[in-house]
């Protein structure tokens, strides 16, 4: 019994060794334009989905009027549409770098079924170790709201609000362009 608890110990031992050798001594791939490292992606997430399950607001406290529509769509131009695009528009350099890819959302599958609850927490948390930043210290929750009803309408949005995506200076283009 003995024998079998020290070849348990040592083993653990050799694995946390082994994994502090791996990261301290540059083995990990840390550029974006290394591949992932193995079951990272799968962890990572498996770590969100589960937290935002516990922690993603159910019900949206503001409606999904043109006038939070139209102010969500100002707010994407500005701090969103550099690194997940604008309907119709090309990647951005700055979306081509990043690892992992940020969601184009206005592209092929977006985030239209995604609920809004989720967005909000997204936007509101961010998440770590991929360049979404946390926008809940620099935005109000009433401009959090927005921008999730935006995206989570982003199929049916009105006139006005598609006018602004599209020339949004975010883009780098007008929509005389």
């Amino acid at each position: 019994m003995k024998a079998l608890l020290l070849g348990m110990v040592l083993g653990v031992a050799v694995v946390v060794a082994g994994a502090y050798l791996y990261f301290s001594r540059g083995y990990a791939p840390v550029a974006t334009s290394a591949p992932p490292m193995p079951f990272e992606e799968t962890m990572a997430k498996m770590a969100l989905h589960a937290r935002i399950a516990k922690e993603a607001p159910s019900n949206v406290p503001i409606p999904a009027d043109e006038a939070n529509l139209m102010a969500g769509a100002h707010l994407y131009g500005e701090h969103c549409a550099v690194c997940h695009g604008l309907s119709g528009q090309p990647e951005t350099a700055t979306a081509k770098g990043m690892f992992p890819k940020p969601p184009q959302f206005f592209q092929g599958h977006g985030v239209t079924d995604d609920p809004a609850g989720e967005t909000y927490w997204k936007a509101k948390n961010g998440i770590r170790l991929s360049g979404m930043p946390a926008y809940g210290p620099s935005m109000s929750d009433q401009q959090l709201w927005q921008v999730s009803l935006l995206l989570a309408h982003a199929d049916k949005l009105p006139p006005s609000a598609q006018k602004v995506l599209s020339g949004s200076p975010a883009s780098g283009q007008s929509a005389q362009n």
